[in-house]
């Protein structure tokens, strides 16, 4: 679980370190209000997640958890590798990247570059996750998960509170989720000042199904977000969070998230992932119908996708 205050402490941490990305609003008469674009995709190395991984590193090294001869570990099969690895790099200490062996190699590629040593091997990510945690038993390297650990979703909830500082009278965020991390760090930073709407993938829907369960639960994954949004079960904090703000979710089909993807690019110029392009999905397709007047904000929170895939 997580608070409105470990956002606020996780902003005052990292900051100086990360950018705070600019708004764009939305043409105007194309929806019921105003809508604005929060284009986090031009964060470092192109997501979010450079928020909570710098977070989760620093309050590591200010407890003396951090060795310097060690550094950090992490499993995944693409941006919260290369967010970690980007962490670790600002502080000087050792990064270890466990992620598939069918990580896609552009991303494995950028790990490389950012200096961390990338170890492949296993089918999907739960065989990197069991190696990254023997990896962190054996050696003693700080374990930083995807997205559900309370420093990782506090440093990601920072997205939230810039841009309550940059759009003022907010009413609704919306918010893709596949692990739940950004979500419940934005559900918990504007917790009783707008509502949070999360918008998963028909094909990968780990908040809706844990709702509907009462519990986090194990869903089939596939789909063309699969690579960001491709979590197998909501994270604990992600799911607390969700319950305790009335977090909503909304169901986009792939159709939706590449005709979303494509209107972005097309009238805004827009290039984000697939993952990125949910949000805005549930509006163009109408999963989400906001009222009249209804001030709605879409996070874009991720670019590391292959700009030769949009027409």
């Amino acid at each position: 679980m997580i608070t409105r205050a470990d956002v606020e402490q996780a902003a005052r941490r990292i900051s100086g370190l990360t950018r705070i990305t600019p708004v764009l609003e939305s043409d105007p008469k194309v929806f019921p209000g105003p809508v604005w674009f929060k284009c986090e995709y031009m964060q470092h190395t192109g997501t979010f997640k450079a928020r909570g991984a710098l977070n989760r590193v620093l309050a590591a090294r200010e407890r003396g958890e951090l060795k310097p001869d060690v550094g950090i570990v992490v499993a995944s099969g693409g941006n919260a590798g290369l967010a970690n690895a980007y962490a670790a790099a600002q502080l000087g200490v050792p990064a270890a990247v466990f992620v598939p062996a069918a990580a896609p190699a552009v991303k494995v590629r950028k790990l490389k570059a950012i200096g961390a040593a990338v170890v492949q091997g296993g089918a999907e990510y739960a065989e990197a996750y069991q190696a990254a945690v023997k990896h962190a038993r054996e050696t003693g390297a700080v374990y930083c998960h995807a997205y559900d650990q309370p420093e990782i979703a506090a440093g990601a909830g920072t997205v939230g509170l810039e841009l309550l500082d940059q759009v003022g009278g907010l009413d609704t965020v919306l918010v893709a989720v596949g692990g739940g991390g950004l979500m419940a760090g934005i559900a918990a930073a504007v917790e009783g000042r707008a509502k949070v709407v999360a918008v998963e993938p028909e094909t990968a829907p780990t908040l809706h199904s844990a709702l509907a369960a009462g519990a986090p639960v194990d869903v089939p994954v596939s789909g063309v977000a699969a690579d960001s949004l491709g979590a197998r079960r909501i994270g604990d904090i992600g799911f607390s969070v969700a319950v305790r703000a009335g977090v909503e979710s909304v169901l986009v089909s792939d159709a939706d998230i590449i005709e979303a993807r494509q209107k972005l690019w097309e009238d805004y110029r827009i290039i984000v992932e697939h993952g990125a392009a949910a949000g805005y999905a549930a509006l163009t397709s109408g999963a989400y119908l906001p009222g009249v007047g209804e001030r709605v904000a879409v996070i874009l929170c991720g670019a590391n996708t292959d700009p030769a895939t949009l027409t």
